[in-house]
């Protein structure tokens, strides 16, 4: 088969040269001969040769598609070009790329235009500055979020099993065997609260100030100050719920500290809230109407008054009114938690888009 050359387009930039060869399915030994490849006068071996204006760089760029090679040089100097080739008189098959042809103001407007964006980029990149205790901070979560997983996951599984075993028995004496660890989990809690107010995490403190006080009212005034409540069984509800949704959500938390997800852990800790928590606040609820009547009966808490007005102001008129914020805190709670789920999963549902 006779050698023949194929058509050639090209176009300019100050520091490169394109040039656009018209032939499909080519094999490219370098880049001026493209053996057996189709062309326009068929399967043929095709290649060409150029002399250029100006000397250009030894590197050369090429690559091949179904329909074309498209082939990049580095100009030795950065400057406009009036011509490719030396001879003034082009070749046959040399023609302008015109989907790529700027004249030389569009070219240097061009170049104007990438390197306004390459020195913005640099200084929005100098702007950020990087957190030197960036690590310090996400191995404080981490400890933190570890050591809260495994004291919730020690009361629920303990429960479990002593449900299993003792069964309905083992309703009554939750307190004497869980209260000690309780009481350590929900201290800890306390940085959930401390932790948005340094500026650790992005959570809402008023959300987390909710959930902390709320717990801890009835942990440590409710049960924790009546022998008569350490006895019944909603204290097992109250502490079975509260870790049913802390195992998921610690190791959530304690996998971000490290950029890690699992989607069924993500999906767990953002749908299991939506039964739990109204649960969860029921048996608080059921919690402080059955501690009134000892309230009332003990006198604990109970604030003196003068004898005009009568004996003392009974601590279960201000569980009444805790009982009413209980259920304001569930709604505020629901709704920040509902956002979040609502965020979390629109922003996955775009980046698989």
């Amino acid at each position: 088969m006779q050698t023949l050359t194929p058509h050639v387009y090209w176009a300019q930039r100050h520091g490169e040269i394109y040039l656009r060869v018209e032939l499909s399915d080519a094999k490219v030994r370098n880049v001026s001969k493209l053996t057996h490849g189709h062309g326009a006068k068929g399967d043929n071996d095709y290649e060409f040769s150029l002399e250029f204006l100006q000397p250009v760089k030894p590197e050369v760029t090429h690559r091949s598609t179904q329909r074309l090679v498209n082939i990049t040089l580095r100009k030795q100097e950065e400057c406009w070009w009036d011509r490719l080739t030396l001879q003034e008189r082009k070749p046959l098959f040399l023609a302008p790329d015109f989907d790529r042809w700027l004249d030389e103001s569009d070219a240097e407007m061009e170049l104007h235009a990438q390197e306004e964006e390459i020195i913005n980029r640099v200084s929005i990149e100098s702007k950020i500055h990087k957190d030197p205790y960036l690590a310090l901070k996400k191995g404080y979560l981490f400890m933190y979020n570890l050591v809260q997983f495994l004291g919730f996951s020690w009361i629920f599984v303990n429960m479990t099993v002593r449900l299993f075993i003792l069964g309905q028995d083992s309703f009554y004496d939750t307190f004497h065997t869980i209260a000690d660890m309780m009481y350590f989990c929900q201290m800890m809690a306390a940085a959930e609260v401390i932790n948005p107010l340094l500026g650790l995490v992005k959570t809402g403190v008023f959300p987390a100030m909710i959930q902390v006080v709320g717990r801890n009212v009835i942990l440590f005034v409710v049960f924790g100050s009546l022998q008569d409540m350490q006895n019944k069984a909603v204290v097992f509800f109250v502490f079975y719920l509260w870790s049913s949704i802390e195992i998921f959500r610690y190791p959530f938390y304690m996998l971000a500290c490290i950029d890690t997800e699992w989607k069924l852990l993500t999906w767990v800790r953002y749908t299991i809230w939506i039964p739990l928590y109204p649960l969860g606040t029921l048996a608080e609820a059921v919690a402080v109407i059955q501690s009134m009547p000892v309230f009332d009966e003990t006198r604990l808490y109970s604030v003196p008054l003068p004898q005009v007005l009568g004996s003392s102001f009974s601590f279960s008129y201000t569980l009444k009114l805790y009982l009413a914020l209980m259920f304001l805190g569930l709604f505020i709670n629901f709704r920040h938690l509902f956002r979040q789920r609502r965020r979390r999963f629109r922003s996955r549902k775009r980046k698989m888009n």
